[in-house]
C-alpha cells in the first residue's frame, strides 16, 4: 500500500461567521493527477490555500510524505516542494519566458558580478530551454516577451516554472480556462507529463469532461467536507454532479495503482 504524499485530516477554517471548511479531508499520491471539484462555495479555494500555505487552518492536520507539517506561508510550502500555478498565472508580461521561469529565483553571475546582483541571463535561458523541452513545451524563441505568446504557451510556461522548482506537489487552478481546443489539449498533455515525473498534480477545475479525461482520481467537496472520492475510470459526469449537489454521497475505490480504497482515503 502506498503512503499518501499529501494529506489533510479534519481541516477546519472559519472566516467570521462563515465556516468554509468543516472537517475537510484530502488525499493525494505521488505521480497522480487528482482533481478537486465542488460547487461554488464548497470550500475548494480555502482548502487549496491551506494546503499550499497561503492560510493556516483553525484545526485539523496536514501531512506531507507521511509526516505532520504546518506551513508558515507559501514560501515555506515551496521549500517543501509544493508549488501553485494560479489562474492569473502571476507572470511578468514584458519579460521573456526564461526570465519568467526564474522570476524571484534569478540566477546570478559568478564572482564579483554576482555579488553586485548581475543576472546570468545566458544560464537562465539555457536552463529554460532544457526545462521546456523536458515537458514538450514548444516556443519559437525563449527571448520573446511572454505577452506575445499564445494563451496555451503562457500557461505552459507557468507550469514549467512550477515544475522547475517543485519536487512533490503542484496545484493548478483552472489551467485551461479561456483556452481554445488545441491549446487546452497541449496544456493537459503537459499536466500528464508532470505526473509521469513522479510529481503529484492537484487539478482544480469546473470542466467535468476535462477532469475525467486527465485525472486519475477525483475528490469532491460539498459544504466544506469531502463527500466523495472517485476513480476517474468508470465514473460519469452524472456521478460527479450527483456528489457535488448531494444526490450522491459516497466514496469509490481509487484507481488500480496500489491497495487504495475509500477506507484508506479516510
Amino acid at each position: 500500500m502506498s503512503e499518501p504524499l499529501l494529506e489533510a485530516r479534519g481541516v477546519v477554517k472559519q472566516f467570521g461567521q462563515v465556516q468554509a471548511l468543516q472537517g475537510a479531508d484530502f488525499t493525494a499520491f505521488a505521480g497522480e493527477v487528482v482533481a478537486l471539484i465542488g460547487d461554488n462555495g464548497a470550500g475548494k479555494s480555502t482548502l487549496v490555500n491551506v494546503l499550499s500555505g497561503v492560510i493556516a487552518p483553525d484545526a485539523g492536520q496536514l501531512r506531507l510524505g507521511g509526516a505532520p507539517v504546518r506551513f508558515a506561508g507559501p514560501a515555506d510550502a515551496r521549500r517543501h516542494g509544493v508549488e501553485t500555478v494560479y489562474q492569473d498565472l502571476s507572470m511578468a508580461p514584458d519579460l521573456d519566458a526564461a526570465a519568467n521561469l526564474y522570476l524571484g529565483r534569478e540566477l546570478l553571475r559568478g564572482g564579483l558580478l554576482g555579488r553586485l546582483g548581475v543576472l546570468d541571463r545566458t544560464a537562465m535561458r539555457r536552463e529554460a530551454v532544457k526545462a521546456f523541452a523536458e515537458l514538450g513545451v514548444t516556443l519559437k524563441e525563449v527571448t520573446a516577451p511572454v505577452a506575445t505568446l499564445s494563451g496555451g504557451q503562457r500557461q505552459s510556461v507557468a507550469v514549467a516554472r512550477a515544475v522547475a522548482f517543485a519536487n512533490r506537489v503542484i496545484f493548478m487552478d483552472e489551467p485551461t480556462a479561456a483556452l481554445g481546443v488545441v491549446q487546452r489539449a497541449r496544456v493537459l498533455e503537459t499536466v500528464r507529463r508532470v505526473a509521469e515525473r513522479g510529481i503529484c498534480v492537484v487539478l482544480i477545475s469546473h470542466n467535468m469532461p476535462e477532469v475525467l479525461s486527465v485525472a486519475d482520481r477525483i475528490e469532491v467537496l460539498r459544504l466544506g467536507r469531502r463527500v466523495a472520492s472517485f476513480a476517474a475510470a468508470g465514473t460519469t459526469i452524472e456521478d460527479l454532479v450527483g456528489a457535488m449537489t448531494g444526490s450522491l454521497d459516497q466514496d469509490r475505490p481509487a484507481p488500480d495503482t496500489g491497495a487504495r480504497n475509500a477506507e484508506d482515503l479516510r
